[in-house]
């Protein structure tokens, strides 16, 4: 997989999983790409899925693949999201501004010219699939979890950097926060109706 991060992710309950996402930048930028309308778990477990059935998680081989024969790899039972179509689009989408914009390494985004937390937030929210709130969790998974030190990446990440909240799959590292930050989810669903 050529990955230069190891980590020691626990998003998924699922070893090897958390063993993909832990070492491979894409995975980790790819599970958060899949995490709408799905159980955190499930769309960070999607990568692996992925790797088993396609042997590699490399940027240029998702981008280079037949999208017909993706998208029947992604509706594969089981599937690796709910809406196949869209989603096998837009991970072949991701992968190709990887490969054109970041030279095919996705940690790229976080680690190349030593960026700040609001520069590695600029460049999460031009990736296909990523808006504010979707970058945002990641910059705060990165910063949480992977080691992301650059400057100001809690205030960027806001509110999702503050390390006294349990939001999102950044506060994610056991299935007791897991179950945590999935109460505090419904509980803000509720409070909004």
């Amino acid at each position: 997989m050529g990955a230069m991060i190891d980590y020691d992710l626990q998003l998924t309950g699922n070893p090897d999983a958390d063993r993909l996402l832990s070492t491979n930048p894409l995975a980790l930028v790819m599970g958060s790409l899949l995490d709408q309308q799905v159980p955190m778990e499930s769309a960070f477990a999607g990568p692996q899925k992925l790797y088993e059935r396609i042997g590699s998680l490399e940027a240029e081989t998702i981008a280079a693949y037949d999208p017909d024969e993706f998208l029947a790899v992604f509706r594969q039972s089981p599937a690796v999201h709910r809406f196949p179509g869209s989603m096998a689009q837009r991970v072949q989408n991701l992968a190709s501004v990887i490969v054109d914009e970041w030279a095919g390494k996705a940690e790229r985004l976080w680690t190349e010219d030593d960026p700040t937390g609001a520069e590695v937030l600029k460049r999460l929210k031009k990736l296909p699939g990523f808006g504010e709130q979707k970058a945002k969790v990641f910059l705060a998974l990165l910063g949480k979890q992977c080691g992301f030190t650059g400057e100001g990446w809690q205030d960027a990440a806001e509110p999702y950097g503050d390390e006294a909240v349990m939001l999102s799959i950044a506060d994610v590292t056991s299935p007791e926060t897991l179950q945590q930050v999935r109460d505090n989810k419904k509980a803000a669903k509720a409070k909004q109706k």
